[in-house]
């Protein structure tokens, strides 16, 4: 997206956050820029625009962060992920095992990625494995 479309973006978020109607928006746009259009604006009138909505009481809400963070490693967490790689290693079975139940499960792509009672439940599926193939539990 180009800084211009991004910038008209705020105009129109804006507008809808301070509620203005569109005869009231237009008119605004009339007395800051001269112009009955956003698509009108220069990049000087823009910033205007931009000013007077702040002037008014607008505050742009900050851009949200791009991906997903792994969860922290909380105590539980990291016995449970523990109880995972010890039935794992029994199993003789790699991380890309767990991380394909996580996604079968839990429609997560990675264990690391799960919350506690997610983890929960797989050490229990795991545990149910386990008792299948006669494997020791932990």
């Amino acid at each position: 997206m180009t800084t211009r479309n991004l910038q008209l973006s705020k105009i129109h978020i804006a507008k809808k956050d301070l509620g203005l109607d569109d005869e009231t928006y237009r008119a605004l746009l009339g007395r800051v820029a001269g112009v009955r259009s956003a698509k009108d604006l220069t990049p000087r009138q823009i910033g205007a625009v931009l000013a007077e909505f702040a002037r008014l009481g607008w505050e742009p809400t900050p851009a949200k962060k791009q991906g997903r963070k792994a969860p922290t490693a909380a105590p539980d967490r990291v016995k449970l992920v523990g109880k995972i790689e010890a039935f794992l290693a029994e199993a003789k079975r790699s991380w890309a095992y767990a991380d394909g139940m996580a996604l079968r499960m839990f429609k997560v792509e990675r264990v690391e990625w799960l919350d506690p009672q997610q983890l929960q439940k797989m050490v229990a599926a795991l545990t149910y494995d386990a008792r299948r193939h006669a494997r020791p539990e932990r």
